[in-house]
């Protein structure tokens, strides 16, 4: 039998968190011919991962021949913001069950996409299911050293800055590494309605009154759901003033909340006052877009231990929770 071309001119588009599309060129005698695709596709090792840990094993995906371009999707062999490579080679089964197969073509690199907001309003959806009931509280808090908030009246104008959030959380989670705010917590004690008086951060906390970060003029998004190989779960959120290039930004790609009626945070109008309330449940971390003033809030120390075991500082995400994954790339 006559021998098959090597594919060329590989394409690659529609990149989402989980598939692809790809298409290549063939002889025009081949079209025929070819009764299946054999694509090799490898993750492009992280110069900084775990030199330990195994090695992810190379996927060959086999399919049956259909018109190009073809989709390629699945989430258990791909994962979102991540680097792979592919090469692609055409088929021929013969009468014998053995195939007659062309060359592998060239090796093309590409890297898969965030998660889209249908995606994070899954991600939503399982977390309503765990939040609890609401909670009243009245200050965001953020822990830091004694030195963070030194450098702060020092050097930043008594003012925090917004810094790039980490890679902590879901891996397709578009805020990380793109997003810019300063992290605060809400959560407070159950028998007391009070903060609670340990952190991983730091022994000293900033308090500032909730209605000077989350008001009518500010726009409430979901950002993520995970835990870390623990029996408790942090939800992501963020608040953005109305306007503001973080809250365009978190227009774009993530869901809008409404802050009067969600299961996470609201904020409402209760006898002419501003009331608010967290869910009970999850552990809440929420990024404000805007500089914060350190005069509008009030610095001290606390009286309990810094838990650095509960530091969610670039938490890698356990990929097999059930109550927090859902079935596109993790």
């Amino acid at each position: 039998m006559e021998l098959l071309s090597t594919p060329k001119n590989i394409e690659i588009n529609n990149i989402t968190c989980d598939s692809f599309r790809i298409s290549w060129a063939m002889e025009k005698g081949d079209l025929e011919r070819v009764t299946h695709y054999f694509i090799d596709l490898n993750k492009k090792e992280n110069k900084n991962s775990n030199k330990f840990k195994h090695r992810d094993v190379p996927t060959k995906l086999v399919a049956k021949a259909v018109p190009l371009p073809m989709t390629v999707r699945g989430h258990w062999f791909l994962s979102p913001r991540t680097e792979y490579s592919v090469a692609v080679q055409t088929a021929v089964k013969q009468s014998d069950g053995e195939y007659l197969v062309s060359g592998w073509s060239e090796t093309v690199e590409f890297c898969t996409g965030d998660y889209a907001k249908e995606h994070l309003a899954q991600l939503q959806e399982k977390a309503e299911l765990i939040a609890g009931r609401m909670l009243r509280f009245s200050v965001f808090y953020r822990n830091q050293h004694k030195e963070y908030f030194q450098h702060v009246r020092m050097h930043c104008g008594n003012v925090m800055k917004p810094s790039l959030k980490d890679n902590s959380g879901s891996h397709g989670s578009p805020t990380s590494g793109m997003l810019h705010g300063i992290f605060f917590s809400c959560n407070t004690e159950f028998n007391t309605g009070q903060p609670p008086q340990d952190s991983p951060y730091g022994r000293y906390r900033f308090q500032i009154p909730a209605q000077r970060l989350f008001n009518p003029n500010t726009n409430l998004y979901f950002a993520d759901f995970y835990c870390m190989y623990t029996a408790y779960h942090y939800v992501v959120l963020v608040l953005a003033p109305k306007g503001t290039s973080g809250d365009l930004f978190c227009r774009e790609r993530l869901p809008q909340l409404d802050i009067s009626s969600n299961k996470f945070l609201t904020c409402c109008v209760e006898e002419g006052e501003l009331v608010y309330r967290h869910a009970q449940d999850s552990i809440l971390e929420v990024i404000y877009t805007e500089p914060v003033d350190l005069s509008l809030g009030v610095l001290g120390e606390i009286s309990g231990h810094q838990l650095m075991s509960l530091s969610t500082a670039n938490a890698k995400k356990d990929p097999s929770c059930k109550t927090c994954n859902i079935s596109v790339g993790r």
